[in-house]
């Protein structure tokens, strides 16, 4: 049945006949499949196909919209919530800012709520879920992945970040770290499809990296693999949350930006964020003006992160890397120095042959990844979630 249900998915319309010649299936097993798929309404019959000789086949179309996922991405200062269709259509949309990072109580309360209105606004009811993702900036242990990982968010020790989402809406939930996340959306949705080696660098208050490799999320042994912004630029440098020097996230992240800009403004009299408080919104914006101050901040943060990309590289060889996340946004304005500074430091061969882009996903793509992260688990196994089988 897995099979058969992720084929009919990819196809969206097929009949018993060629799903029997395209899986290898007997006729008959395939019908005793779709008899048991019938039911939960993801398969509607639509009509007679083109005959090949004999009758004409009934033509079999997957139902997006037969049930719902929640996507759930908790950033660190952030809670937003997609509940996505079953082809990854967002049709509800809630966000709000919140210190995650210092309370997890709060945040697990806020997520509750946003994931509420977003079924009520989808207008169904929550037994047609068939599971939600959650998104997290902390690597997941693949043994433990309800706990976050307390050197990098110590508030959160001994906190299961799923258990509540389960009891509210009595659904399957599944963790995993949020640039993973934006991943599986890319390879889904955006500039990954069809894509099976790629990066994606998510720049925010952290930085992070998922990785596609064979198609598929690369974790690592434990699920620890993509830190990316833990990577050690400058040894000397300012200490890291992980306790470390000199990580990337101290050189890029949006706290470490706000401060270098700050520490400029002497300089740059005459610049707009001499005149407005400065955060990473701010940065953005007046460098799509091109005022001179912003772009100094951008070029300095585009040579460090294009150290890191460089080293993964010459390491991993990707067809793309993906760059994700707020700044993302002023596109070419970061990409063009990140270009130049990878150039610099990357064997020819593969500058040559990877693709260095901004995502188009924008702000929602991890909510999305986390939604697919699950949708990828329901077409593999749909009795895994028999509340599928429910009525409207």
């Amino acid at each position: 049945m897995p099979g058969v249900l992720r084929l009919i998915w990819q196809e969206r319309e097929i009949s018993r006949a060629d799903i029997a010649r395209r899986t290898g299936l007997s006729r008959s097993t395939v019908s005793e499949i779709i008899g048991n798929l019938l039911p939960t309404r993801l398969l509607a019959e639509v009509g007679a196909g083109e005959s090949r000789g004999g009758r004409r086949p009934i033509v079999l179309q997957f139902q997006d919209d037969a049930a719902a996922i929640l996507g759930i991405d908790i950033g660190a200062a952030h809670v937003s919530v997609a509940l996505t269709d079953l082809r990854g259509q967002v049709l509800a949309w809630e966000h709000q800012d919140h210190a995650v990072r210092n309370d997890p109580s709060g945040t697990l309360e806020l997520m509750i709520e946003l994931a509420a209105r977003c079924v009520k606004t989808w207008g169904r009811r929550p037994d047609r879920l068939i599971g939600a993702g959650i998104a997290v900036p902390s690597p997941i242990d693949l043994s433990r992945p309800d706990e976050l990982c307390e050197v990098i968010l110590p508030a959160w020790r001994g906190v299961g970040v799923g258990a509540a989402l389960r009891a509210r809406f009595d659904i399957p939930v599944l963790i995993d770290n949020d640039a993973n996340l934006a991943a599986l959306a890319e390879r889904w949705w955006g500039l990954g499809r069809g894509v099976d080696d790629f990066a994606y660098v998510k720049l925010a208050t952290g930085v992070g990296s998922g990785h596609i490799f064979g198609g598929r999320i690369y974790r690592g042994a434990r699920g620890f693999a993509g830190e990316i912004g833990h990577l050690a630029i400058d040894p000397r440098g300012p200490e890291c949350i992980c306790g470390l020097r000199g990580c990337l996230t101290t050189l890029v992240g949006s706290s470490a930006l706000v401060t270098r800009a700050q520490g400029l403004v002497p300089a740059y009299t005459d610049s707009v964020l001499a005149r407005i408080p400065i955060t990473i919104g701010a940065i953005e914006d007046a460098a799509l003006t091109g005022d001179p101050l912003a772009l100094r901040v951008i070029d300095e943060a585009a040579d460090y992160l294009g150290i890191a990309i460089a080293g993964l590289l010459n390491m991993l060889n990707p067809s793309m890397v993906i760059i994700g996340g707020g700044v993302a946004k002023i596109g070419d304005i970061l990409l063009e120095p990140l270009r130049r500074s990878v150039d610099n430091r990357t064997l020819i061969t593969s500058v040559r042959t990877t693709r260095i882009l901004t995502s188009a996903l924008g702000a929602r793509a991890v909510a999305i990844g986390a939604a697919t992260m699950m949708l990828e688990r329901a077409l593999g196994d749909p009795n895994h979630f028999p509340v599928a089988a429910k009525g409207r």
